[in-house]
């Protein structure tokens, strides 16, 4: 039995797709690639498969990292080469890695998530920077959001570890963020658009790393 450590790339074709679609996804495509997964003991097994951190439903990643235990499965490369030819368009696969079996789990090591998000030009940029620097420069961002049902309540500042001006081209302007991604809570790109007075959402948000401990 082997633990492989998969970096991928989710793409426009497959951003609309849930996280809860990919895991399913995802045991349908070593099956048809003939690998045999591991699974879970207990009544209601499962395979042993994790993602490090969903990536939300309109979002795109070319650096997201997933784990899955396979048994008596070939060569690295020869599984790479095996899934890739049972994957859809919009999802492939960058690199592999197999594990220590008693590394510690893929999500207890994520800290923080990097993202470049494109934004409609709704002022210079010079203003956008001085925004960018105002938030920077708090020390703490009392704030809320409705999710489903329930209003969130948090300090936003403390979710927010960097945020650049990458550049503006056909009014657009595309900002840099690295954000707190951790067992304890994660930052959003949307809402930290909204802390620098943007009204508008977000023409594309894309995850670029993951940054582990």
């Amino acid at each position: 039995m082997k633990r492989i450590r998969f970096r991928y790339a989710r793409g426009e074709k497959l951003k609309f797709i849930s996280h809860l679609d990919m895991m399913r996804l995802w045991p349908r495509i070593f099956r048809r690639a003939g690998l045999a997964m591991a699974y879970s003991e207990g009544f209601n097994a499962h395979p042993r498969l994790a993602v490090a951190a969903p990536l939300a439903v309109g979002w795109t990643g070319d650096a997201e990292l997933m784990e899955v235990w396979l048994e008596n499965p070939p060569s690295l490369p020869a599984v790479v080469g095996l899934i890739t030819a049972q994957m859809p368009e919009g999802l492939s696969v960058e690199q592999g890695m197999v594990m220590p079996p008693e590394a510690s789990s893929l999500q207890s090591l994520v800290r923080f998530a990097e993202y470049r998000v494109s934004l409609p030009l709704d002022r210079s940029l010079a203003l956008i920077e001085e925004a960018v620097d105002k938030l920077l420069g708090l020390s703490s961002l009392d704030w809320s959001h409705q999710r489903d049902q329930e209003v969130r309540r948090y300090d936003l500042r403390a979710q927010i570890n960097d945020i650049s001006c990458l550049g503006v081209e056909d009014e657009t302007v595309t900002l840099f963020m690295r954000l707190k991604n951790d067992p304890s809570g994660s930052g959003r790109p949307e809402q930290v658009s909204l802390a620098l007075g943007f009204t508008e959402q977000p023409k594309s948000i894309h995850r670029t790393r993951l940054v582990l401990a």
